[in-house]
């Protein structure tokens, strides 16, 4: 898409204030001297006028393509630039086109000049001679040494900011994964910081260093505080709404600008007051970026997403960084985006120049880190098991957490050895370990996949890529020596002088009921293997105070052995925005799809939120011998055997107490996570509390954490519905809901304050 041609030429746009009546416009093409006329005030309220009636937030022509009020501003904008001298016409169709730098009073900068349009014709949509607008803020450049492109793949620091209760939700996973997938050619170097807050960012680019990174990407929104000063929403650490503004964020970087900054978000261009006051973008170059793109209005997911996938295709090949706005421009432009013109370029006098080599540049350097999703392979079909970075969504704030505890320091509050990813089978525990992986690119991976013995533990010097040769022959002689035991010889393995003490490792037990655990007492516990592994491993890490920790996937729950500590994080059923996230990316079960509306909300309902099985459904809803009737029993028959998969496999729930499987039907009567006090409501016995904790150990009840009160919330899946609906007679229903009711009142109208205390 666009043009590859050579540099575009760059031209100078000015206003010069003479007195306070009087000001004049100069226009420096580089050859000759600079055009200069006296400024039209009059012309320039008109046109303000105009872009307050015509291209405001609310106004409906700025959200449509072709919109003739919008090419009407246009050619007024043009003829106000070109005037009586004609001063547009010479660079017209004039390859290989220009960037334009307007540097000029707030009222002026603010007019939009992307929509330029002489003779009726977009000229930054231009596909021989586009014209890129730069609104140039200051006369410094962040970048005095001349720039040189590096020879290696692009770096992107990539952060989201996803606060609670902030609409609409941004389709973050959607712009992350469109950028990976735009740049699979050339490679990307993407790091994610999950948290969405100023103190990771500070920690990510400080962790880096200055000069790592070429690009900030920014996703979330911007908005203004009473005082007319832009801010940026980010979370706070419990993922609570926050305002940064741009200082903030620059102290944040503490200096360390990349390359570009995209602040990818709604109104983050935006100058309020026609113009009185400073956008984001703006203030974020005052304050040390040399370049800023934003987006002038509000902008959507999709419009978003295709802007940035074109832009680091662009930028990752090598080309430079006004060429790359441009082409990424002209793709929204030919896909009839009624958004192509909102992207604004703010920037000091730092050259827009290629930021990386092309791909087939000699001795460009690769990216090392093998994609997580290839750890975790079947051992029979060799295929990835898990969900690929592209197609996970959801679990922000379980995410969060977990990267909490595996990046806190020995002796830190919430420390711990491992972290263990529990719940009902098909909610993601797999797949949100891999997504943890490709979090903490720091750490080396070793992942193992169901039982695990000694032979299979010593694999770990394959797995691992040791800094020499030597320290993996070390590595390989202390684990299969037999001279000492497992405990001592990880302790030297892992000992700041051994040969893992410079190379953090993420240790993975994937599916660890399988094989791993024993029966015992209703329970599970290590079995005799893994009782030899484990502890030794997590009292090795602690004793060593190694950064390496260990993430273990489980439906159960299991005893934490003597003297070590271990985080449990357990999975809860999809949210209605994660649900909606997750049908976007399928195929059949999208919104939209050619699939029959009543099939498609019948396979959604049987679900019930579970990822794997809207995974198995999708699929199933595609079969084309299939008409509605033989579709729904189709769905039907794939649910009953998940449900035999999951829940029936070695009489799971037949196995439990009577009591503790009404508990299940009871609680299923209330259609979202309940606190413990709700369950106890339902579930008036004496023993409720030890249903609670053995529903929650064997995965048959989903144990949550509350995003408010940070305390414990339980939901029984509609999965177990049609296994658990019959245990109940219909006035023992009715008093369920009854006591459902009367306990969520109490708790969140009456007496919302209440905090419940962990069961």
């Amino acid at each position: 898409m666009g043009t590859r041609m050579g540099e575009l030429r760059t031209y100078e746009l000015e206003v010069f204030e003479q007195t306070c009546d009087y000001a004049e416009l100069r226009l420096s093409t580089g050859g000759g001297p600079s055009k200069t006329r006296g400024l039209d005030r009059a012309a320039v309220d008109r046109l303000i006028g105009m872009v307050e009636r015509d291209y405001s937030q609310h106004a409906v022509a700025q959200q449509v393509f072709g919109a003739p009020q919008l090419r009407d501003l246009g050619a007024k904008l043009a003829t106000f630039l070109d005037g009586d001298e004609r001063w547009l016409t010479p660079v017209l169709d004039s390859p290989p086109g220009i960037t334009l730098r307007i540097t000029a009073a707030e009222r002026l900068r603010h007019l939009p000049w992307e929509l330029l349009a002489p003779a009726g014709s977009y000229l930054t949509a231009s596909a021989s001679a586009p014209l890129l607008p730069v609104r140039s803020i200051g006369t410094n450049a962040a970048l005095t040494d001349q720039v040189k492109p590096a020879n290696r793949p692009l770096r992107v620091l990539f952060m989201a900011t996803s606060p609670e209760g902030v609409e609409p939700v941004l389709g973050y996973e959607a712009e992350e994964a469109a950028i990976l997938d735009a740049t699979s050619r050339t490679g990307t170097e993407l790091v994610v910081e999950e948290s969405g807050t100023l103190e990771g960012l500070r920690f990510v680019s400080l962790d880096h260093g200055a000069g790592y990174f070429d690009v900030l990407h920014l996703s979330g929104h911007a908005n203004v505080g009473a005082d007319g000063q832009p801010l940026f929403l980010v979370e706070n650490e419990f993922g609570g709404r926050a305002h940064a503004t741009a200082d903030q964020i620059a102290q944040a970087l503490g200096g360390r600008w990349p390359r570009l900054v995209f602040v990818s978000g709604c109104l983050t261009a935006s100058a309020p007051d026609a113009g009185a006051f400073p956008s984001m973008s703006e203030s974020l170059v005052r304050a040390g970026a040399p370049v800023v793109l934003g987006w002038a209005l509000p902008v959507g997911d999709v419009s978003a997403t295709e802007f940035a996938a074109e832009l680091y295709r662009s930028l990752a090949a090598g080309q430079a960084l006004d060429r790359a706005v441009v082409e990424a421009r002209q793709r929204l432009y030919a896909n009839k985006r009624g958004n192509w013109h909102l992207l604004r370029v703010y920037a000091d006098r730092s050259p827009l120049a290629p930021m990386v080599t092309p791909l087939h540049e000699k001795g460009r350097a690769r990216i090392q880190t093998r994609p997580a999703e290839q750890e975790f392979l079947d051992p029979q079909t060799q295929l990835s098991r898990v969900a690929s970075r592209a197609a996970f969504v959801g679990r922000r704030r379980v995410i969060q957490r977990c990267l909490r505890t595996l990046k806190q320091p020995h002796g830190g509050d919430g420390a711990a050895q491992a972290l263990v990813l529990a719940g009902m089978g098909g909610l993601g525990k797999s797949s949100l370990a891999s997504r943890l992986l490709e979090r903490m690119p720091t750490h080396q991976r070793a992942v193992w996949y169901g039982r695990v013995d000694l032979p299979k533990f010593r694999e770990l010097t394959t797995k691992i890529d040791f800094p020499t040769m030597e320290q993996q022959i070390e590595a390989t002689k202390l684990l299969d020596t037999t001279e000492a035991p497992l405990l001592v010889r990880l302790r030297h393995l892992l000992h700041v002088d051994g040969p893992l003490g410079q190379t953090p490792c993420l240790f993975v037990f994937d599916d660890f009921e399988d094989g791993n655990l024993d029966e015992r007492d209703g329970g599970h516990v290590l079995s005799p293997e893994m009782a030899d592994i484990l502890p030794a491993l997590l009292t090795a890490i602690r004793d060593t105070g190694s950064p390496s920790r260990v993430i273990i996937t489980s439906r159960y729950r299991f005893p934490t052995p003597a003297g070590t500590s271990i985080i449990i994080e357990s999975l809860e059923t999809l949210t209605d925005i994660e649900q909606a996230k997750k049908l976007a990316s399928l195929s059949n079960l999208r919104p939209g799809s050619p699939i029959d509306p009543d099939v498609r909300q019948r396979a959604i309902e049987a679900a019930a939120g579970n990822p794997r099985l809207l995974d198995w459904l999708d699929r199933i809803v595609a079969a084309p011998d299939l008409d509605i009737d033989g579709l729904i029993t189709a769905i039907e028959a794939e649910v009953d055997r998940f449900r035999r998969e999951t829940i029936l496999a070695k009489n799971l729930l037949a196995s439990q107490p009577a009591e503790l499987r009404k508990m299940l039907a009871k609680v299923n009567v209330v259609e979202l996570p309940v606190p413990a006090e709700t369950v106890r409501a339902v579930h008036d016995h004496p023993d409720a509390t030890d249903h609670i904790a053995r529903a929650v150990q064997l995965g048959l009840m989903e144990e949550g954490t509350d995003p408010e009160t940070r305390q414990p919330r339980y939901y029984v899946s509609n999965v177990l519905r049609p296994l658990i609906r019959p245990l109940l007679t219909d006035d023992e229903y009715t008093q369920a809901c009854a006591a459902a009711a009367r306990s969520l009142y109490k708790l969140w109208i009456t007496d919302p304050a209440t905090t419940e205390p962990t069961s």
